[in-house]
């Protein structure tokens, strides 16, 4: 009889959303921003899941994204929401 076994090499790791990881500072980061399967990106979303790592070198971006998304303009109601507090 001949048995044959598979390693896989594991890391222990977690994920979360963008609004969970707000406030926190990360040792190494993996971000994808992808457009999602439902709902969309916003700038504010970009710049939480971008800025959790303290530098870009603990930061890697799982795939390739649509670049369009920093150029879009931010939405009426959060510009009108900023004037107010402002």
């Amino acid at each position: 009889r001949t048995v044959r076994r598979h390693q896989f090499p594991m890391t222990v790791a977690y994920a979360f959303t963008d609004y969970r990881s707000q406030g926190q500072t990360l040792q190494s980061v993996i971000v994808d921003i992808a457009t999602p399967p439902s709902g969309g990106l916003n700038l504010f979303n970009l710049y939480v899941a971008l800025s959790r790592s303290p530098g870009r070198t603990q930061l890697r971006l799982l795939r390739d994204f649509d670049y369009s998304i920093f150029l879009k303009a931010h939405c009426s109601e959060l510009l009108m929401e900023d004037d107010r507090l402002e």
